[in-house]
């Protein structure tokens, strides 16, 4: 049973998706709740000046994350997302905005010193500008790597090879080859069904045989009286055990004897004593020591 604990992880503050919405006017694209928070989808251009009306004005005073999320059908395949906690009412909202590989989303290392290094994961991961932010560069990729590994069409083996050589006696850098350079994503599961046929569906329609075959009377299938009794006579023989052998066979005439050896002639130890078991001696009985005498 699940114990409910006196201070929840985050709170639902009832009617904060209204005031919001009220607050940001203009700035704001859409509002709706998911997994328990609010998520407020505004204008790229407006980010830097939407976060600080939610830290000054609404107390969000903690930025916690700043994630990335790649949609490559999309115009804009980029979002940004801002996650933010108010540490005076224990609540948490997300702003996220769209962007695209062109298109920089400002930078908001003004209002936050951390979103330095958030902003460099988000842009060494998928490539997202960010307009302001001096130290824009790689984070966790290594020096003079190539493309943004979370976007949906990176190779898993990714552009270039990292080993060390044997023969240059250092750590070289190689190309790798692919069997297809980019990858198509349908983005859709499997539970929710493709718009393609899978390997092995294309049976699921066709009837095993061209016309099944259909019987109207017991006789088309060979069944009946007539096939009962066949069945139940005898169409082996039976077993050896179960014949009648009449009179009983003779028993089978004995194997000529050898003929008699002469006697041996040996000693002792080569007749049947020697092989018989010593008897153990019975242990000799030992003598009342005499009495001494008392000297007088």
């Amino acid at each position: 049973m699940a114990t409910l604990h006196s201070a929840p992880r985050f709170t639902m503050i009832d009617g904060l998706k209204s005031a919001l919405s009220e607050a940001l006017g203009d700035h704001l694209l859409g509002a709706h709740e998911e997994h328990g928070e609010l998520l407020l989808t505004v204008k790229r251009d407006s980010v830097e000046d939407v976060l600080r009306m939610l830290r000054d004005e609404h107390k969000y005073q903690q930025l916690m994350e700043i994630a990335g999320v790649d949609y490559p059908s999309r115009a804009e395949r980029f979002e940004v997302v801002y996650m933010l906690l108010s540490l005076t009412t224990n609540s948490r909202i997300m702003v996220k905005c769209s962007a695209s590989e062109d298109t920089p989303v400002p930078t908001v290392t003004t209002l936050w010193p951390n979103a330095g290094w958030l902003e460099r994961e988000v842009f060494d991961m998928y490539g997202v500008l960010f307009a302001g932010n001096s130290d824009l560069r790689r984070i966790l990729t290594d020096y003079g790597f190539e493309g943004h590994p979370f976007r949906k069409d990176f190779p898993l083996t990714g552009y270039h090879e990292l080993r060390y050589s044997e023969d240059e006696k250092r750590v070289v850098y190689e190309p790798v080859e692919l069997a297809q350079d980019l990858r198509q994503f349908d983005f859709m599961s499997p539970w929710e069904g493709a718009d393609y046929v899978l390997p092995g569906d294309e049976k699921a329609d066709t009837s095993p045989v061209d016309e099944p075959k259909t019987t109207e009377k017991p006789s088309d299938t060979g069944a009946g009286a007539k096939t009962d009794k066949q069945a139940s006579e005898k169409v082996t023989a039976g077993a050896p055990a179960e014949k009648d052998g009449g009179e009983e066979a003779p028993a089978p005439e004995p194997t000529e004897d050898q003929p008699a050896r002469p006697k041996r002639k040996g000693k002792t130890s080569d007749t049947a004593e020697a092989t018989e078991p010593k008897k153990k001696r019975a242990p000799a009985k030992r003598k009342p020591a005499a009495a001494k005498k008392d000297p007088k």
